[in-house]
């Protein structure tokens, strides 16, 4: 992997990658950190990844790591006011709270899969769990999301 290769595909993935890990920090100076470890990590890893075309799916389960090692270190909340302006306002407030509620582990592959359109495979690459844990997990969290919304 090239160093024009590296640069253009972490510039393609970066908008993504922040949002997932706004999904597991949600503090933007954590989020920022957790990128930069990520882009550092991943460029002195680079001869790992086997084939270019999972560099997607390879610098997630790279970012997701980091975010929780950081998660760990910090074992902070950070207040609502600092959440990044989401692309488009969400079409209901009671959804984006809702989401929120959801435990991490129910809550990512969920935004994996539908912010970020993620396959199953992908989303089981990414988390190191098989398709069938992540389709669980997603049938789960939109589970808990329909009572939520009906209470």
């Amino acid at each position: 992997m090239d160093k024009e290769f590296f640069v253009k595909a972490i510039a393609e993935n970066s908008d993504k990658l922040y949002r997932i890990a706004w999904t597991i920090l949600r503090h933007s100076d954590d989020c920022r950190d957790a990128l930069q470890e990520t882009a550092l990590k991943a460029w002195e890893k680079r001869h790992t990844l086997r084939n270019e075309q999972y560099f997607s799916t390879w610098i997630t389960r790279i970012l997701i790591n980091e975010s929780r090692n950081i998660q760990r270190k910090r074992k902070r909340l950070a207040p609502l006011e600092e959440a990044p302006e989401p692309s488009a306002p969400p079409p209901d407030p009671t959804l984006a709270m809702a989401l929120h509620s959801l435990p991490e582990k129910l809550r990512l592959p969920l935004m994996l899969q539908y912010s970020e359109g993620m396959s199953y495979t992908d989303i089981a690459q990414a988390l190191r769990i098989t398709e069938a844990a992540v389709r669980g997990r997603i049938h789960r969290a939109k589970e808990q999301l329909r009572k939520e919304l009906e209470a």
